[in-house]
């Protein structure tokens, strides 16, 4: 119909009979966030994306349940928690590592100061990309435990999950996890489909972009002690300013497990 209604033109005599479905377009607010990114300017409204993205179908009566996501998982990926070594199997929490870009995810010394400042079983979450550095944060701390009696080396508990299981099972995970830590990232959506409690880190993006978790209970941690935050809608290889003290930065002391 509109491709008919395109060919006669708008104007065309036989236009008005023609029966051209209504329709709503979602306002990607390009110029706020350029002026946000660029100028430290923030004039993106107080929502979250999602409910952005819902507005769009108020013509067609539909209305939000304000019960958050769904995250759906199917029964052939459910993941016991025998699968799991001993140590973690009376609880642990879930920490996704990974991130589409650096500036979004800690760098290592940060990531163990956070894994030291949590006093559970960790599982360590993301893909066969975040594997290696996740490999590095359980082989960190397996060498202090075999080196030092010091409470901080023989409390924490690693479990490196990252690329050992599909995207399913690693959302089981989380499902099953005390609490979940997480970068600004898919895993973290997930997670709050999944109505966990979220410590969700920020580093060159921030939450005024609105991409928090929605709609479930979370904690943000970051630094807001900084006028080149946000530096990008998205992210980037690395800090474009060389300090990376949006990561470096973040105080942890706000973590109570």
């Amino acid at each position: 119909t509109l491709r008919l209604k395109t060919l006669l033109g708008v104007y065309s005599p036989f236009a008005k009979f023609i029966n051209t479905p209504k329709c709503a377009s979602f306002n990607k607010l390009n110029f706020e966030k350029f002026m946000y990114v660029n100028f430290a300017v923030n004039k993106m409204p107080a929502l979250h994306i999602v409910d952005r993205y819902l507005a769009t179908t108020e013509m067609l009566n539909i209305v939000p349940d304000d019960l958050g996501l769904n995250y759906f998982i199917p029964h052939k990926d459910l993941v016991e928690i025998a699968w799991l070594p001993e140590t973690h199997r009376k609880g642990y929490v879930a920490y996704t590592v990974g991130a589409q870009h650096n500036t979004k995810k800690l760098p290592f010394d940060k990531m163990i100061e956070l894994c030291e400042k949590i006093n559970f079983p960790i599982v360590l979450l993301g893909d066969k990309n975040d594997a290696k550095i996740g490999e590095e944060i359980e082989k960190y701390f397996a060498n202090m435990t075999s080196i030092t009696t010091s409470n901080i080396a023989s409390k924490v508990k690693i479990y490196n999950a990252c690329g050992k299981f599909n995207l399913n099972q690693s959302a089981s995970l989380l499902q099953q996890a005390t609490v979940v830590f997480a970068h600004d990232t898919g895993l973290m959506h997930i997670a709050a489909a999944l109505q966990k409690n979220i410590y969700s880190i920020w580093g060159n993006t921030t939450p005024s972009l609105g991409m928090y978790p929605y709609r479930t209970k979370f904690t943000i941690l970051e630094n807001k002690n900084l006028d080149c935050r946000p530096c990008s809608k998205i992210g980037f290889d690395k800090c474009p300013k060389g300090h990376f003290k949006c990561m470096n930065d973040i105080n942890f002391e706000g973590i109570n497990l």
